[in-house]
């Protein structure tokens, strides 16, 4: 049973046995691009990486980054989810998805449920959105979902300036 679903899809958590579509995922060129290279070379790194980042967030916060799947034939396609990174005040909300489903609206579907998933069943009433300045079709989705562009920020590890959002 997933966690929460749309009409085409299904959002629910990672697991071990999903490290393939994982290791697919964070090495797909606009990941690199605009999110980061993970250094993610095999299936143990993803493996690795599911437990580490993701099962670790679901444990911490009581959410994360899911695994977002089309209805039809159970494929994953990306993630969509929340992210309580340090330097922010309020949740984030982060997603990717794979080039080849790129443009279909998936993601868009993907988080406006995710937005009101937090809203309605984790009590969230503020969430954030950060993306590089690059990023045009990630600006774009943020605004469709009714996000607004409030100021730059500077990500404390990398010191990339970033383009904050908010609900």
């Amino acid at each position: 049973m997933p966690l929460f679903e749309t009409p085409r899809l299904t959002i629910d958590q990672a697991k071990l046995k999903d490290a393939a579509f994982f290791y697919k995922l964070l090495n797909s060129p606009n990941w690199i691009k605009h999110i980061g290279d993970r250094h993610i070379k095999n299936l143990a790194d993803a493996e690795k990486y599911i437990q580490q980042s993701l099962m670790a967030s679901y444990n911490q916060n009581g959410f994360g980054l899911y695994k977002v799947s089309l209805k039809k034939g159970n494929i994953a396609v990306g993630i969509c989810g929340l992210l309580k990174r340090s330097y922010l005040q309020h949740p984030d909300i982060g997603f990717a998805i794979l080039p080849e489903y790129e443009s279909r609206g998936l993601t868009f579907e993907a988080a406006r449920a995710t937005l009101l998933y937090a809203k309605t069943k984790l009590e969230l009433q503020k969430i954030l959105a950060i993306t590089d300045e690059d990023n045009r079709a990630s600006q774009n989705l943020l605004k469709k979902l009714g996000m607004k562009y409030v100021q730059n920020v500077k990500e404390s590890e990398k010191q990339t300036k970033l383009l904050l959002f908010s609900n």
